[in-house]
């Protein structure tokens, strides 16, 4: 009996000193998760991308030009925190897991709006809102170049068949009506397989704000990078994502379901061969930059 009972509390004794182990190692990576981390990852008060979006402690944003892409994709606005994405027909798209925040900027009513076409628009957004008209221009998928210098003259795009031309039939104007009938003209005829020809491909340590993963196909996919942080003492680079998707839909700010602790930021340390977001999956070599 005696033996018994010594057995018992020895059992014992060594299960509690498990469970202190184990707490401890637990209370260890906190501290340090804490430590690198905020807590609190989500401003949702805040109305732009870098507004909404804490970056780690040891990180920083780079500081960029206010004319630049690279800002104009900071600074892009956001609906209210929780929002949930809209189709072009008025439903909603469910979160899923899939995004953490929606850009507030309207889609049009056709579906036309999906993920290459997202990419095109904010390229295309930026070069209007700078007045480089003659810079914005892009292919449709059978190679005809559709640049908005001639949409602004009045010409337009006649479409038989395969046959593709310009036709003078309007005033001038670059009326932002006029250059969004430009822009839904080009998402018709325009997609994945011919914009990832239009992009010069990237190394991924190289990576920037305002590159695009994307795999030219029938179907494919792009996201876009919408901001970025770099680690003052190890130079890992942590970026956010932004995509469109099938049917027309808002654009939304991706979440990273391969780390929690990350939460909407991806980091460039934990990408081998690929990059795993919740719709689709790329390869790095898919990382591409608008010439």
């Amino acid at each position: 009996m005696h033996k018994v009972l010594v057995l018992f509390y020895f059992l014992v004794l060594c299960q509690a000193c498990e469970q202190a182990t184990s707490q401890s190692k637990e209370k260890n990576v906190s501290t340090q998760r804490d430590e690198v981390f905020p807590i609190q990852t989500i401003n949702p008060s805040g109305k732009t991308v870098q507004t909404r979006f804490n970056i780690p402690l040891h990180y920083q944003r780079l500081p960029k030009d206010s004319s630049s892409f690279e800002s104009y994709l900071r600074l892009l606005p956001l609906k209210e925190h929780n929002a949930k994405v809209t189709f072009y027909n008025g439903k909603i798209k469910q979160n899923n897991e899939v995004y953490d925040a929606v850009v507030d900027l309207p889609i049009g009513k056709r579906d036309l709006h999906q993920c290459a076409d997202a990419v095109i628009r904010l390229r295309a957004d930026y070069l209007y809102q700078q007045e480089k008209y003659d810079s914005i221009t892009f292919n449709f998928t059978n190679g005809f170049k559709a640049n908005y210098s001639n949409w602004r003259q009045g010409k337009r795009i006649s479409v038989a068949r395969n046959q593709v031309r310009w036709r003078q039939n309007a005033q001038p104007s670059d009326a932002p009506e006029n250059f969004w009938k430009y822009l839904e003209m080009v998402f018709s005829y325009a997609g994945t397989a011919s914009l990832s020809k239009e992009l010069k491909p990237v190394a991924l340590d190289e990576i920037r704000i305002g590159d695009v993963f994307i795999k030219g196909g029938f179907p494919g996919h792009a996201v876009i990078v919408v901001d970025m942080a770099v680690n003052e003492t190890t130079n890992d680079k942590i970026f956010l994502l932004a995509q469109s998707y099938m049917p027309a839909q808002e654009i939304q700010i991706l979440k990273n379901l391969n780390n929690d602790t990350l939460s909407v930021w991806y980091s460039i340390s934990e990408i081998s061969n690929v990059l795993r977001t919740p719709e689709w999956t790329f390869k790095t070599t898919d990382l591409k930059r608008f010439k």
